[in-house]
């Protein structure tokens, strides 16, 4: 496990296009936190690392959403408004977790059981009002 201090949104991006070098096709990664942790900034700067030129947003009223254009195409879910996926229909994640690009999951807790073995963990939580701590299971 690595534990690292940012103390900007840059410094988040950055760690996120760290994680980006590292990911292959079919990886899945989850992000979990608090609210404002820095969990859609750190996925921004690996999605802008793989390539991605759209905006990257927290998809929290969508579920999910696609980049393409990039080394890989990347799914972003946010899983925040759901308690689990019980009578949920199943393609509302699997479309999202394709073995051709990765998949970036805010809030994995609701899809526990459906997300297969990520390839990554990552832990944010806030130090102060300006700083984050930020812990990856590599």
């Amino acid at each position: 496990m690595e534990r690292v201090e940012s103390g900007s949104a840059a410094e988040t991006e950055a760690l996120g296009a760290r994680v980006a070098a590292r990911l292959a096709p079919g990886d899945v990664v989850v992000v979990s936190g608090e609210v404002g942790a820095g969990k859609t900034t750190l996925i921004r700067g690996a999605c802008r690392a793989l390539g991605i030129e759209e905006p990257v947003t927290s998809p929290t009223f969508t579920i999910g959403q696609r980049y393409r254009g990039g080394r890989l195409p990347v799914s972003h879910l946010d899983l925040y408004r759901l308690e689990n996926l019980e009578g949920e229909d199943p393609a509302l994640i699997d479309d999202y977790l394709g073995a051709d690009g990765v998949a970036f999951v805010e809030w994995p807790a609701a899809g526990e059981g459906r997300l297969g073995r990520p390839a990554l963990e990552i832990r944010l939580r806030h130090e102060d009002e300006q700083h984050r701590v930020i812990e990856i299971d590599w």
